[in-house]
């Protein structure tokens, strides 16, 4: 049985950023997956997903996420993530801060046959980064 989108969605973030799970990436992408993200730049197959995934783990203890469904179309989806973890390590170029940062992002999921092939991403993480310096 085929999951639905909103319980794959859930399940998918909470395996990959709360538990750690890279195994898990298996279960919830396709091997051709492929993300687009902001400036053009864009991130392949499961090998790119275990590396933001472990690069964010890494640079965010006691990470918590939050899912939420906008709008369900044929094989798209329109959700929202919210993330909250404390900046303990480096994330592109900021260094740890010690403080807790929270962060949306919007997505646009693709599925086909109950896994994830294609996203359309955008942050704000880097936004909330640079506020964090400042207060």
């Amino acid at each position: 049985m085929v999951p639905t989108p909103l319980a794959l969605l859930h399940a998918a973030n909470i395996a990959l950023f709360v538990e750690g799970d890279l195994d898990a990436i298996n279960t919830y992408f396709a091997p051709d997956y492929l993300v687009h993200l902001a400036a053009g730049r864009s991130l392949r197959g499961h090998d790119g997903i275990r590396a933001a995934i472990t690069l964010t783990r890494r640079a965010f203890s006691n990470l918590a996420v939050e899912v939420e469904l906008l709008v369900e179309a044929q094989d798209r989806v329109a959700w929202q993530r919210s993330l909250k973890g404390t900046q303990t390590g480096a994330y592109h170029g900021f260094p740890a801060s010690g403080r807790e940062i929270q962060w949306r992002e919007q997505v646009v999921s693709r599925m086909v046959d109950g896994k994830i092939v294609e996203e359309w991403l955008v942050s704000e993480l880097a936004e909330r980064l640079l506020l964090s310096r400042k207060g």
